[in-house]
C-alpha cells in the first residue's frame, strides 16, 4: 500500500508541475499580446481619416447655393410655369474668370413642381445633371454670344443639382457658374427653361 501511495503522490506532483508550467506559458503569451495590441493603437499606425478634400467637396455641394448672399437683395425676377418664381439675389464676376448667379426658386402655386425641366434639353448633359438648373444660359447681346453653365470633366454642371420636387409654398436656393463675358460686358440676358428671360447686371 505504501508503494502505491508513493507512486500516486508522484503522479499528483507531476500533474501540478505541468499545470503550473502551462499557466506560466499562457501568462507570458497574454503579456505579449497585450503589448502588441498597444502598439497597434499607437500614433505610428492611426486609422485613415476622411481626407479634408473630400470634406470640402461635400460642404461645397451643400453650401454653395445661397452662400454669402443677402436674400433681401432682389436684382431681378423671372416668372415660370406652374406659378414658379425665380428671384436673383447676386450676379458676381469672380477673379477666376467666371460669373456666379445665385438666387431662389419659389413655388407660389398649389401643385408640386418637378425640377427635371430645368436641366435643359441636351440628352448627353441632362443624363448627368438630373433635377438641376443645368439648362440655364447667359446671353451677351452686344458680343452676340451665349454662355452655358460650366461643367467638370465628367459633364457635371457647376450648379445646384439633385433637387427634390418643390412643394407648394417652398423655396429652394440655387446657384449657377458661367464663363465670364468680356470685362466691358456688364449686362446679360438670363434664361432658365420654363422661365421668362430676364436681364441681369454683373457686379465685380
Amino acid at each position: 500500500m505504501s508503494i502505491r501511495r508513493s507512486i500516486k503522490s508522484r503522479r499528483v506532483v507531476a500533474a501540478i508541475s505541468v499545470t503550473a508550467a502551462l499557466a506560466l506559458a499562457v501568462t507570458g503569451c497574454g503579456a505579449e499580446d497585450g503589448g502588441g495590441t498597444k502598439d497597434t493603437g499607437s500614433p505610428s499606425s492611426p486609422a485613415s481619416p476622411k481626407s479634408s478634400d473630400e470634406d470640402k467637396g461635400t460642404k461645397q455641394e451643400d453650401t454653395a447655393a445661397g452662400e454669402n448672399v443677402d436674400p433681401n437683395v432682389k436684382l431681378a425676377e423671372a416668372r415660370g410655369d406652374k406659378n414658379m418664381l425665380l428671384v436673383i439675389n447676386q450676379v458676381k464676376r469672380d477673379s477666376g474668370g467666371f460669373v456666379t448667379v445665385q438666387g431662389e426658386l419659389k413655388n407660389q402655386g398649389q401643385t408640386v413642381v418637378n425640377p427635371s425641366a430645368w436641366a435643359g434639353g441636351e440628352a448627353a448633359i441632362v443624363s448627368k445633371n438630373l433635377n438641376s438648373v443645368g439648362g440655364a444660359t447667359l446671353v451677351d447681346k452686344v458680343g452676340k454670344k451665349r454662355y452655358y453653365i460650366l461643367r467638370d470633366t465628367d459633364g457635371r454642371c457647376l450648379c445646384t443639382t439633385g433637387m427634390s420636387a418643390v412643394q407648394p409654398g417652398a423655396s429652394v436656393p440655387v446657384f449657377m457658374q458661367f464663363p465670364a463675358p468680356p470685362a466691358e460686358t456688364t449686362e446679360v440676358d438670363f434664361n432658365l427653361p420654363t422661365f421668362a428671360t430676364t436681364s441681369l447686371k454683373i457686379s465685380g
